[in-house]
């Protein structure tokens, strides 16, 4: 049983009702990438929480829509910035629209977000959400920093972790408890299971870029080798390798070279890299898990702890 389903329709159809613009191409493009479908976890992490901490009211309704539009607005920069062609199963809509295109609904999408979260009058969930925008903003800047560098340390790259992809969740998770009038102890429980989730569900991103197929993950295999990114399991690699593999690891990571991706996977697989990985999400879904321990019981604190243990246990 899901027991937000009803809420969740409620979401889709604010957010369908506020995608709405009197410029048809950003009707095109932001209908293009939210029909995409997703999973839809960070709207999910308002909704749930809100409830498990006992709201009553529409208002989660809105923010999760909010939630949404921030991502999506991130994931067409994304694109933009990473050159990716596909997202979801489906061409990206930078590969389908342009950059120039994909980039202003981008910037359509952070404003509409604004416009919402003021409608909701709360002062604190405002901070959030723009304390939010500014860390995942500076990440993203980071990250770029890192591209096609073979010296980022994990220390670094978790850095960009926290601030590119686990904010959000951090933020969807704390106002689902400020709006649900949450003390402060237990509005930071919330921002530590959302930011722990966020982590443990990016670092299993990384594991399926080097194990997952392009059919289950909705994108290309590769893709981060190809990109430059040194991810979790290319740094671990780049430590415990052997010399021929760091040497390799360094020209693929300095080149974006994708040639070579099937002896960097059996280097990573051979090496314990990916179980390296998968045992620091773990770690990370523990800390969300532990995190909810002052919740009452519910079928919501249930499904949160189930979605802990999908982040981690996933194959797309």
């Amino acid at each position: 049983m899901n027991p937000i389903a009803t809420d969740m329709e409620a979401v889709n159809a604010v957010i369908r009702d506020k995608l709405h613009s009197e410029v048809p191409l950003v009707n095109q493009i932001a209908e293009y990438i939210i029909s995409a479908g997703g999973k839809r976890l960070r709207p999910v992490l308002v909704l749930l929480i809100a409830q498990a901490f006992g709201y009553e009211g529409n208002k989660h309704h809105e923010l999760a829509a909010v939630i949404e539009f921030i991502h999506t607005a991130t994931l067409l920069h994304d694109d933009v910035v990473d050159e990716s062609s596909l997202r979801r199963g489906r061409k990206t809509a930078n590969a389908l629209f342009g950059n120039a295109a994909s980039v202003l609904v981008g910037d359509f999408l952070y404003s509409r977000a604004f416009q919402m979260m003021v409608d909701v009058k709360n002062a604190r969930v405002m901070q959030i959400v723009a304390d939010a925008t500014n860390v995942i903003a500076e990440g993203e800047v980071l990250q770029l920093l890192n591209m096609h560098n073979p010296d980022v340390s994990e220390e670094r790259y978790l850095a960009v972790i926290r601030s590119k992809t686990a904010k959000l969740f951090e933020a969807a998770a704390q106002i689902g408890a400020i709006i649900a009038g949450a003390d402060d102890r237990a509005i930071d429980a919330a921002g530590e299971y959302g930011r722990s989730v966020g982590t443990a569900f990016q670092l299993i991103d990384d594991v399926l870029d080097y194990s997952g197929n392009a059919e289950d993950i909705g994108k290309n295999v590769g893709d981060d080798l190809r990109e430059g990114k040194a991810t979790l399991p290319l740094i671990y690699l780049m430590q415990h390798g052997t010399p021929e593999q760091r040497a390799l690891v360094r020209s693929c990571i300095e080149n974006g070279d994708e040639q070579h991706f099937d002896a960097i996977l059996s280097a990573i697989t051979h090496s314990g890299a990916l179980d390296y990985t998968r045992k620091e999400a773990q770690k990370s879904a523990q800390s969300a898990t532990a995190a909810l321990s002052l919740l009452p019981e519910s079928d919501y604190k249930t499904a949160l702890l189930q979605l802990a243990i999908f982040a981690v246990e996933r194959n797309h």
